[in-house]
């Protein structure tokens, strides 16, 4: 299970549709300049295998505390989110 945090809506939706064609379950929380929507609550962050943050912006990673966290330019889910879903399964073994 992933969750994620960007900062743009387009990444959000090449996130979600990379998870979904590969058989991941996803949430993506945005923070933009209209605040936070879809945000993960502290249940979500508990029961997630990993947190993907890829936004421009400084995000708090206090809330996830004790999780593999992984961060990448969203410049990088712009062009190959498949390759980012990927690369976290890689990195968790999976």
């Amino acid at each position: 299970k992933i969750l994620a945090i960007t900062a743009c809506t387009a990444g959000k939706e090449k996130l979600e549709n990379a998870a979904k064609e590969l058989g991941d379950s996803i949430k993506v929380e945005t923070q933009g300049s209209i605040g936070v929507e879809n945000e993960l609550t502290p249940e979500e962050v508990k029961d997630a295998d990993v947190i993907l943050i890829s936004a421009d912006i400084r995000v708090n990673k206090e809330r996830f505390k004790g999780k593999p966290v992984v961060e990448i330019p969203i410049s990088t889910v712009m062009k190959s989110p498949k390759g980012v879903i990927n690369k976290i399964h890689e990195k968790l073994g999976k």
